[in-house]
């Protein structure tokens, strides 16, 4: 029985998409905010090139795989074998994931990150390559990401701020006053203060709290947020002093 031959590399592929949607908007942004663009498109492009192959279908696996993994004029990356339909289902994972994560841009990029998907997602389905409901979707979430990526960024800048002022190391504390870096959810608000569920040692999710924080910080955080974070109890008070990302 003859083997069944490899799906072929998508005409046209993300990459070639993505360079005609930059064309386009040469003939009418501004250098500076064109720059803008390529950076985000260069950033969604690495982000695809990286995560993307995690969602492939059985099916679809082996010609990433053969191209990958090859040397030379045949080797391929995801965006160069996919087409721009892969695109919508890979935003959750691009805001939520690689923005906070891989990339150090402060809530400017994030901002631009936002309007720059917010704009691609109409252009792809006026064109004919992802569906309109795709489209509005993928525009909701860039959206949205646009509005409340900043505002995480900036909180978590401002809770940074206090944990330079600590009086003790952490490695000084007695273990039952140290909880290790993890994304711990808000589950409580108040002006300076919060709540964070933790993890108990026999698995059980507990609030730990008030934990101080600065006000600043209290004012742009939202319920239901992640904090990466450590946590120490310093003369019965507890506080972070190890801070990670902060996740809407």
């Amino acid at each position: 029985m003859a083997a069944e031959p490899l799906p072929r590399p998508a005409d046209p592929t993300i990459g070639q998409v993505f360079q005609a949607f930059l064309a386009e908007q040469r003939a009418r942004l501004k250098p500076a905010t064109l720059a803008k663009y390529e950076t985000v498109i260069s950033l969604l492009e690495n982000h695809l090139d990286s995560y993307a192959h995690e969602g492939l279908s059985k099916g679809e696996r082996p010609l990433f795989e053969r191209h990958s993994n090859a040397e030379g004029e045949q080797h391929r990356q995801f965006c160069q074998l996919f087409g721009p339909d892969k695109v919508p289902d890979n935003l959750g994972s691009f805001f939520g994931y690689f923005l906070p994560n891989k990339v150090i841009g402060g809530p400017g990029l994030t901002r631009a990150a936002g309007t720059v998907v917010k704009k691609l997602m109409p252009w792809l389905a006026a064109r004919g390559f992802i569906t309109a409901a795709a489209a509005r979707e993928g525009a909701e979430r860039a959206s949205s990401a646009g509005r409340l990526l900043p505002r995480a960024e900036k909180a978590a800048m401002a809770l940074y701020g206090s944990i330079r002022r600590l009086p003790v190391h952490p490695n000084d504390l007695p273990d039952e006053d140290w909880i290790e870096f993890d994304h711990h959810r808000i589950a409580r608000i108040e002006p300076g203060r919060l709540g964070l569920h933790v993890y108990d040692e026999g698995g059980e999710q507990v609030e730990v709290g008030p934990i101080s924080a600065p006000r600043q910080a209290t004012e742009l955080l939202v319920q239901g947020w992640e904090v990466g974070c450590s946590l120490a109890r310093i003369d019965g008070q507890w506080q972070i002093v190890e801070l990670g990302n902060v996740h809407p």
